[in-house]
């Protein structure tokens, strides 16, 4: 699924603000009340402890990429209803504190975030393929038209780019505590499959089962 800024305004302006919707990702991810974390000090920490042991997850992140002014996740719901809860908490919190921070008001997203069922593994995979490989369009824009310019520099620029799931899929352990890796990891053949599958695709664009359903923008 993806969520995009309205009026193409940038989401996230600095480090600080890719680190709060890492950090949003992780806590609204649950079926409990979310307020007190924002009111939690750096002194309570017995209580941010145990936060973690009381969890009730809504849903497994298979995926996330997190781009300028968009993101991309790959869910797998736990709870019935847990993938609108947790878009609506995320609409929500990320809404108030961006607006608050930067003095503005209204609404920050285009309406409702864009979703597509994954129907089957072939799917799946070719949701973590595309969703992984997105930021190289930071790198060369338009690339999936025009292709790139130099294959090595976008698979450096890719597992280098903190703000998606892969460095975790390939064992870097980035925000490890926040994508469920198991399930997808073995799919795709551990470590070096993920890898072979992200760069067969970058340097052949390599046919992918319904990528056209897949590649919501």
């Amino acid at each position: 699924m993806v969520m995009r800024a309205i009026d193409d305004i940038k989401l996230f302006p600095g480090e600080q603000n890719y680190l709060r919707m890492i950090r949003n990702l992780f806590e609204f991810n649950d079926e409990n009340p979310t307020i007190w974390q924002y009111r939690r000090s750096s002194e309570n920490r017995s209580r941010t402890a145990g936060f973690i042991d009381t969890r009730k997850p809504l849903v497994e992140i298979l995926a996330f990429c997190l781009m300028p002014n968009h993101f991309h996740l790959l869910f797998r719901q736990t709870r019935d209803g847990g993938i609108s809860k947790i878009m609506r908490k995320i609409g929500a919190g990320y809404g108030i504190y961006y607006n608050n921070k930067y003095h503005r008001k209204g609404h920050l997203f285009q309406g409702k975030y864009h979703a597509v069922r994954i129907k089957d593994d072939k799917q799946l995979i070719t949701a973590f393929v595309y969703i992984h490989t997105n930021p190289v369009a930071i790198l060369f824009p338009g690339w999936k038209e025009n292709g790139i310019r130099n294959f090595g520099e976008a698979v450096n620029y890719l597992e280098n780019y903190r703000w998606s799931s892969y460095l975790d899929y390939l064992e870097e352990k980035n925000f490890p505590l926040l994508t469920n890796r198991e399930f997808l990891t073995k799919e795709l053949g551990g470590v070096n499959g993920c890898r072979e599958f992200i760069n067969d695709w970058l340097q052949s664009k390599k046919e992918l089962a319904d990528f056209d359903q897949v590649a919501i923008e």
